[in-house]
């Protein structure tokens, strides 16, 4: 019953305007890195209020450029 609560209040905060910047979301109080897209059926984006959002992201850019380099 908690974690039904607990996922209720989670996709309350991801629905809310107010965390979305544009096409970016920031919510220090959500600690998921993933987060469904205002539109759900659209996907998932990342909490960019989540430090690991960050790492994650510069981790797929550096793969991306180090293998244009080795091609």
């Amino acid at each position: 019953m908690k974690k039904e609560f607990e996922r209720e209040i989670l996709d309350t905060m991801s629905k809310d305007p107010g965390n979305w910047k544009g096409a970016f979301y920031f919510n220090k109080k959500d600690s998921r890195i993933l987060v469904p897209k205002l539109i759900p059926s659209m996907g998932y984006t990342l909490n960019f209020a989540h430090p690991v959002s960050y790492i994650g992201l510069i981790s797929i850019l550096l793969i991306v450029i180090i293998s244009a380099f080795i091609n």
